[in-house]
């Protein structure tokens, strides 16, 4: 996982955030890069959370959100109110952060093979599976321990071939110990949303409520293994593979998208980063006064539901809806303009729902994905994400 350097101050105060540098394999020579942790609380105390954001490195909301976050975290540290761990990355992807072509910042993809940054985290289950066959008891908290210890073997026992899967190793050694896990992204041009596991729909309602999400959607396996299920995939499909004996769900993870990639204010920061602490209070994670839970802006609705809408033609795009509209099926959501000829092509939506995002180009290749509707009835099978 790399060298881990303790910051002097963290050696003498334990109420005050510590922050460590896990070193990062080489870029070339010299070109040497480290993840930055903050951790608040006491060490080993639960429940733990888990916060990174911008593991695509270009997604600056959920960077400015763990700006406003670690600030309100200090605080509240400074005030004895941390009863938990909470272990935050404010900038998950320093490879990402300096990947640039002529000018243009290019965050999602690892340029030396094009490899999206949230995929391709390892799939550790059978391993585990057969490392802890045998040994699960009626105890729950007991199974909890050993399948955390399996799944730490199993990580450190994976060879990563390339610096981005030194770093997703990485990442994945600090999540994977956590009960909760929040993984901070945004779209192109967007309304509030998350991903999360069929089975953690109950536990992150409060927290869909409470950012003011559009669109909160669900699924046990998107596909291409993104951060998020490799850290709660695993106590899903533990369960099933063992249902004589109790394996409770111990990593609750979710994938927080916050609107659109030019929304970097600290207005937006500041209210993001409050609802993520009240919904660390009503976990136990965080002393106070419990908040109120606003009503839910949507219901949880499966990711095989959500559709994207697709460019019918080459051409100028200009959208006729904007993000976070209610929409019905064969509802005209773009014009599609031929530059040449004036030809103008309609868009549709493909399903009653919300756009909860659009691209930022304005310019369309056919069959690009132009849009995402979040509908209600499942009709998609396979892979769920987008490249």
């Amino acid at each position: 996982m790399g060298t881990v350097w303790p910051s002097p101050a963290s050696e003498t105060f334990w109420l005050h955030m510590k922050t460590e540098q896990i070193a990062l394999s080489p870029l070339a020579p010299g070109a040497n890069l480290s993840l930055t942790v903050q951790r608040f609380g006491q060490a080993g105390a639960r429940p733990r959370i888990y916060v990174q954001s911008s593991l695509h490195a270009d997604e600056i909301p959920g960077m400015i959100a763990a700006h406003h976050l670690r600030e309100r975290l200090t605080a509240l540290e400074a005030e004895g109110r941390i009863k938990g761990e909470i272990v935050l990355v404010p900038a998950a992807n320093p490879i990402g952060l300096a990947q640039r072509v002529m000018g243009d910042h290019i965050g999602r993809f690892h340029l030396a093979d094009g490899v999206n940054f949230n995929r391709g985290y390892p799939y550790l289950v059978p391993k585990v599976a057969e490392r802890i066959s045998g040994q699960l008891t009626q105890d729950g908290e007991a199974n909890v321990r050993l399948i955390r210890e399996a799944l730490r073997a199993e990580l450190e026992a994976w060879q990563p071939s390339n610096a981005a899967e030194v770093m997703k190793k990485a990442l994945l050694g600090l999540a994977q110990e956590a009960d909760i896990v929040l993984d901070l992204h945004c779209d192109s041009e967007a309304v509030v949303h998350l991903y999360t596991h069929t089975r953690s729909a109950e536990e992150f309602a409060p927290l869909s409520a409470l950012i003011g999400s559009h669109a909160y959607l669900l699924a046990d396996e998107s596909g291409d293994e993104p951060f998020d299920e490799a850290c709660s995939r695993p106590w899903a499909e533990l369960a099933d593979r063992f249902p004589d004996r109790p394996v409770p769900f111990a990593c609750h993870s979710t994938t927080l998208e916050f609107r659109g990639e030019r929304d970097v204010t600290h207005e937006t920061g500041q209210a993001d980063a409050a609802a993520m602490i009240d919904y660390l209070i009503l976990r136990g994670a965080i002393a106070g006064e419990m908040p109120q839970v606003p009503e839910a802006l949507c219901r949880a609705t499966p990711l095989a539901a959500s559709e994207p809408v697709q460019a019918p033609e080459n051409g100028i795009l200009v959208f006729r809806t904007e993000i976070g509209t209610k929409v019905k099926e064969g509802e005209v959501l773009a014009d599609v303009i031929d530059p040449l000829t004036g030809a103008v092509t309609p868009a549709k939506a493909p399903t009653d729902g919300v756009m909860f995002a659009r691209v930022a180009v304005r310019f369309a290749t056919k069959g690009m994905r132009i849009a995402k509707v979040a509908g209600t009835t499942a009709k998609r099978t396979g892979k769920l994400l987008g490249a």
